[in-house]
């Protein structure tokens, strides 16, 4: 029967949401029913947001335009009307920055292309390939892990006492980038609006003293004044390098591997004079488990191991977040 997919950008499963649509869509019994499918993100979290605001920005009057939205499609389907009648097009999205909704008919949208932006010695982050950058290094403590500030997560008023410490959202990060085992990457002011959408990766060539430590990489939006706005972010637990569903492989210490990092999916515009930001730490505590770094089961160990970082952006070694940009 026709489903309609809800789900929120500032949510654990925004990526997760696009997959099982497309999923839908390709095992429908018939054509018919796969274009009765139909997906709404709005600038949410983990459920519809009352007004316009979330975490420290407003989306504007806009933003709660499609709250409705499910009243629309039980009122379609229970009168015998077509999914159209409540949504015309398969893909309804809030593309953030320039805070309107928008209707698309595929997922990438089309005219979409992938850009790589590589991470550079001294923090730059440019679409320029790296040469021969000297990597970077931080220490990660998991006695004193990077704190959570926002994020892309279904934490809400339902879960008191995490929640009061583990807020879901956009915030400002400069607190957060301050500290000296989170690695900043930035690229120049943008000469033009540049609008992302779509899945965003991250791949990282690291290297760590430890048998196992986390890598997190994290999206965000620099703006003229300073503020660094969490946009989207991902990690990946070093043992589940190969398959994150499959066996554990711990790693062989100081040597360079290359991690893939899952950002989910996102749909922001990037104005005119902001600059695009990548964070590369290794917690994010406490809305993911701190990883001890001793390569030991994660779920009894009590023992805690600094682990050295190394992190790689060079000629062979091109450390580098993927980008879906929109032509528009």
């Amino acid at each position: 029967m026709p489903t309609f997919l809800i789900g929120g950008w500032y949510d654990y499963y925004a990526g997760e949401t696009f997959a099982n649509f497309a999923a839908l869509q390709r095992h429908a019994a018939t054509p018919e029913l796969a274009d009765s499918h139909r997906l709404l993100m709005g600038p949410w979290t983990h459920g519809v947001n009352a007004g316009s605001e979330l975490g420290e920005l407003d989306f504007g009057e806009n933003a709660p335009a499609e709250n409705d939205a499910t009243v629309r499609w039980l009122q379609a389907l229970l009168e015998g009307r077509s999914p159209a009648d409540a949504q015309e097009a398969p893909i309804r999205l809030f593309v953030m920055g320039s805070n309107e909704w928008r209707d698309e008919h595929e997922w990438p949208p089309a005219g979409t292309r992938h850009v790589s932006y590589y991470l550079h010695g001294g923090g730059g982050l440019s679409p320029q390939p790296p040469s021969d950058d000297a990597p970077d290094r931080y220490l990660y403590d998991p006695g004193d892990p990077a704190p959570t500030l926002g994020g892309n997560h279904s934490v809400g008023t339902y879960n008191p006492g995490l929640y009061e410490i583990c807020r879901p959202g956009p915030f400002d990060q400069r607190p957060v980038e301050e500290r000296s085992d989170v690695l900043t990457f930035t690229s120049a002011p943008l000469d033009r609006d540049m609008e992302v959408t779509g899945p965003v990766t991250v791949t990282l060539h690291a290297a760590s003293s430890a048998p196992d430590t986390d890598f997190v990489a994290r999206l965000t939006d620099v703006y003229p004044d300073g503020r660094s706005i969490n946009i989207t972010e991902g990690v990946i637990r070093a043992r589940f390098r190969r398959d994150v569903w499959g066996a554990p492989s711990l790693l062989e210490p100081e040597r360079p591997y290359e991690f893939g990092i899952d950002l989910q999916a996102t749909s922001n515009v990037f104005l005119r004079g902001h600059r695009i930001r990548v964070d590369i730490t290794s917690s994010n505590f406490p809305l993911w488990d701190r990883n001890l770094n001793t390569g030991n089961r994660s779920f009894d160990d009590t023992q805690m191991q600094v682990a050295e970082q190394t992190i790689y952006h060079d000629r062979e070694r091109p450390s580098h977040i993927r980008l879906p940009v929109v032509a528009r």
